[in-house]
């Protein structure tokens, strides 16, 4: 049987390689000017923008089987399950919004009070993983959590066409809308925001996924399990294409948007990560000493939320859209390594925070309180750091 740990770490990995993803996306995006943005370069580079946020929520939804499921064998009730993990997701929801509120300020006078409602990855991640403690708490057991994710990710999926085009919402207020189709404050849904539809069925495929991946067999033939998922990823991405090339149900066929094909195609190549990252951390160098990509991916939320103001906001490092592909990828590595260390920062603090606290109450003269936690509330937050 391998090594618990080693599926932590694979799935780390996954997290860190969509860091790294993101960064490069950004950076080019953000600095790269006159001719470069033109180049073939730069295109690749953007192709690659399409994976970060689908491997994002994919991996939450990965985790929050993993979550879900060590939990359960703990013994923590269904209903403590439920209300754990909906609030875990109600404050990555809140981080969302206090990101929009420091990107609104930051951004003055520029910035228009709109931008505080933009639907961003953290709150579809915070909502997707709200749906999905719902989702869990219909169902008991692994078979029925894995079939009903599957359906919730294929009908999400497939009603996207029509909530961005004949069937929008229009009756409801933008702010409300956008978190259904990403329409914000214009006419017609913007494909750089991350609405529900769309982009919750990547979290629900992540716990689909995640189940599979918890279920006794795949436990003690992961390598096996693996596998099998590269193999199917790429029967769904060969089955996408194959799909693509038919006569298609909608008025409004947009492959790159809002295609169910098209979100077949990523999680084919999502479940092809799966397998590559997984042999990776286990038989190649992934897991020998020190590795940049399962750092990063152990403080995710934090090098997201910092890196973001140094790339696009006031304090970017380069004067934005005007460096060639040398510079840009200079600052790219600047930033890359700056974010690693402020990982390794974190993850050294992570857990320490009531040590902290005492040490600086002792210091203060003051008289340290004593907090006694129930053992079901015990388990809940060993699962989660477990994760």
């Amino acid at each position: 049987m391998p090594d618990p740990k080693q599926r932590i770490a694979y799935i780390d990995w996954m997290r860190g390689l969509a860091c790294l993803l993101m960064f490069q996306t950004h950076c080019y995006d953000s600095w790269l000017g006159g001719a470069a943005r033109k180049t073939a370069f730069f295109g690749w580079s953007q192709l690659g923008g399409t994976l970060p946020a689908p491997l994002f929520l994919f991996l939450a939804g990965v985790s929050f089987a993993l979550v879900t499921d060590r939990m359960r064998a703990k013994g923590v009730s269904a209903n403590e399950i439920a209300l754990t993990t909906i609030r875990r997701g109600a404050e990555i929801f809140g981080f969302g919004l206090l990101f929009r509120v420091q990107e609104f300020l930051l951004g003055q006078p520029w910035s228009p009070w709109t931008d505080l409602a933009r639907v961003d990855i953290l709150n579809a991640i915070g909502l997707s993983m709200m749906l999905m403690g719902i989702a869990c708490r219909l169902t008991r057991t692994r078979a029925a959590n894995t079939i009903l994710a599957a359906i919730i990710a294929i009908g999400i999926a497939m009603a996207t066409p029509p909530l961005w085009t004949a069937w929008q919402p229009r009756w409801l207020p933008w702010f409300l809308e956008s978190y259904i189709n990403g329409v914000h404050i214009y006419d017609s849904p913007r494909p750089w925001l991350f609405p529900i539809f769309p982009w919750a069925a990547f979290a629900f495929a992540g716990l689909a996924a995640g189940f599979l991946l918890m279920s006794d067999w795949a436990v003690q033939n992961l390598a096996k399990a693996t596998a099998l998922a590269g193999i199917a990823g790429l029967g769904l991405f060969y089955l996408s294409m194959r799909l693509d090339a038919w006569p298609q149900l909608y008025a409004v066929y947009d492959y790159w948007h809002t295609s169910p094909n098209f979100f077949m195609a990523r999680v084919g190549v999502l479940l092809m990560i799966v397998c590559l990252a997984y042999a990776w951390c286990r038989w190649g160098p992934g897991q020998s000493g020190f590795s940049p990509l399962v750092q990063l991916g152990q403080a995710s939320l934090l090098v997201y939320w910092v890196h973001i103001e140094f790339v696009y906001g006031r304090f970017s490092i380069l004067k934005k859209q005007s460096q060639t592909i040398p510079m840009a990828t200079l600052g790219l590595a600047i930033i890359f390594t700056a974010m690693v260390l402020l990982s390794i920062a974190r993850t050294r603090t992570k857990g320490r925070g009531a040590e902290i606290l005492a040490t600086v109450r002792r210091r203060l003269g003051l008289r340290e309180k004593t907090k006694v936690s129930s053992p079901a509330g015990q388990a809940v937050r060993r699962a989660w750091a477990e994760s």
